[in-house]
């Protein structure tokens, strides 16, 4: 093990012994709001605290089903060197503006103080308690990197070159590959050619994202969404044709690209996952399946592979006194599949079962580890309803919507204002169906729209913030499992 290791696994030992003393004075969960990008990430928490600190119909959560919910209040901002999540601007965006906020760029956090009466004992209340809810929100292109730290660059190497030659990927990296061609390992480390190779490298990365091909498992994560790195060594370096054993000889190409490499995992990748990701206690991991199934078998099996490397960096299993101690795990996890507001209900079920064949072996590493796991499809934000329309004699479900300005169904374009119904066609019962190339089938009856492409506006709602009610779709159920033991 290097010394870099050791002081890692040190230093998340004395975050837990930190955390593990703050615990006993005051019940807190740490909630982890995972995914990858254009997931909802924002939309999710955002939901989610209105939810609580006002008092949405949540009647499959058993603390406001049992009339113990008091309430939530914000608190102020835990760790000082994180940024808060912007709740207020979020919500503006939601209630006033009926804009979806803006996707995370950045880690963030929100405390929350949950105010419940706890159950009853021997027919009497026990009184008023709290529990201290931290939030903690983090780009999608972060997730990616998090198994880079049991990798060699080398390893790296390999398995992305790999990759990159195979389906829709070999189109999005051409040029990098003609480049690629020209490269020697053994050759003299050279700035230029790093440079040229990031480059290209990045082009690649960002074209193998773009929204209708929806690939997922590309790292390193911050080549996409950079910050204030943009520019620096840590991020001047790309793959090299090498085998995955192959050693780099001092003063080569390949030694220069494995020294930043390294660099990038030690200074980035293991600082985020000690600060952030070993101190939480909960997870749930948000999945835009219908996007990838839209998108092709190539996106739907880049999920798949994105799902199991995130969650392969998590320290799954119950926690107990000593585990919270010294080797802190997530001892609940769950995925989620968003946007279920695009399907009638009747495929809920379905997008829930394609959803846990994407995360069976991630699910199973998971639970083997004995960490409670669910599957759920969701909506944090419903942005349709549901109705019925005409076909001759026939009546087909439908979904009701506002599309957002500019999207298109047809050769119709929406300004924003309308309202239109679109049938979302039926899942496959079979999950292995819908897996299978040409499996889904979201494209309206008439050929004039896909439910996993057109982009539907928040919904209209009457009356000030402190009374309105976000409409959902399963947010009690996901209150339930990741914390109503906490509330108990």
């Amino acid at each position: 093990m290097k010394v870099s290791d050791l002081s890692h696994e040190a230093r998340i030992v004395a975050s837990s012994m930190l955390d593990a003393a703050a615990e006993a004075l005051n019940p807190t969960v740490r909630l982890g709001v995972t995914g990858l990008s254009r997931a909802g990430k924002t939309v999710f928490i955002t939901a989610l605290v209105h939810a609580l600190t006002n008092g949405a119909r949540m009647p499959l959560f058993r603390a406001y089903a049992d009339g113990r919910l008091i309430g939530a209040r914000l608190s102020p901002q835990p760790d000082d060197s994180v940024p808060r999540f912007d709740i207020e601007t979020h919500l503006k965006a939601l209630l006033e503006d009926r804009k979806w906020p803006q996707s995370t760029r950045r880690i963030s956090e929100l405390r929350l103080i949950v105010d419940f009466g706890s159950e009853t004992f021997l027919g009497r209340r026990r009184g008023t308690s709290h529990l201290t809810l931290d939030i903690v929100d983090y780009p999608g292109e972060w997730l990616l990197d998090l198994g880079l730290m049991g990798k060699t660059y080398s390893q790296w190497s390999a398995e992305t070159v790999a990759m990159s030659r195979r389906g829709a990927r070999q189109e999005f990296a051409r040029d990098w590959h003609k480049h690629l061609k020209t490269l020697d390992a053994a050759a003299p480390e050279s700035e230029a050619e790093a440079r040229a190779s990031a480059d290209l490298f990045t082009a690649y990365l960002r074209s193998s994202r773009e929204a209708r091909h929806a690939l997922s498992a590309l790292p390193p994560g911050r080549f996409l969404m950079p910050g204030d790195l943009e520019g620096s060594p840590m991020l001047t370096f790309a793959p090299l044709d090498v085998a995955a054993d192959a050693e780099p000889k001092p003063g080569t190409l390949h030694a220069m690209m494995a020294r930043r490499y390294d660099a990038y995992v030690d200074g980035v990748v293991r600082p985020f996952f000690r600060d952030h990701f070993a101190r939480l206690d909960r997870q749930i991991v948000l999945v835009d399946v219908l996007a990838a199934l839209d998108a092709g078998p190539d996106a739907v099996s880049d999920l798949e592979t994105a799902l199991v490397d995130v969650l392969a960096a998590f320290r799954h299993g119950r926690n107990s006194w000593l585990t919270a101690l010294f080797r802190p795990r997530v001892d609940k996890i769950l995925f989620a599949a968003t946007k279920a507001d695009h399907l009638h209900h009747t495929s809920h079920d379905r997008l829930e079962a394609i959803l846990g064949r994407l995360v069976q072996r991630a699910r199973e590493t998971a639970q083997f580890g004995g960490a409670e796991v669910d599957v759920l499809a969701i909506s944090a934000v419903r942005a349709t309803r549901e109705a019925t329309a005409k076909r001759g004699k026939q009546e087909l479900p439908v979904i009701a919507g506002t599309p957002e300005p500019g999207e298109r169904s047809g050769d119709k374009t929406f300004t924003g204002e309308e309202e239109i119904g679109v049938f979302p066609g039926d899942l496959p019962a079979d999950p292995n169906v819908a897996l299978a190339p040409g499996g889904y089938r979201g494209r309206a009856e008439t050929g004039e729209g896909d439910v996993g492409i057109i982009r539907f506006r928040p919904p209209k709602l009457e009356g000030p913030w402190g009374k309105t009610r976000l409409p959902h779709i399963r947010m009690d159920r996901v209150l339930q499992f990741l914390l109503g033991d906490k509330l108990a």
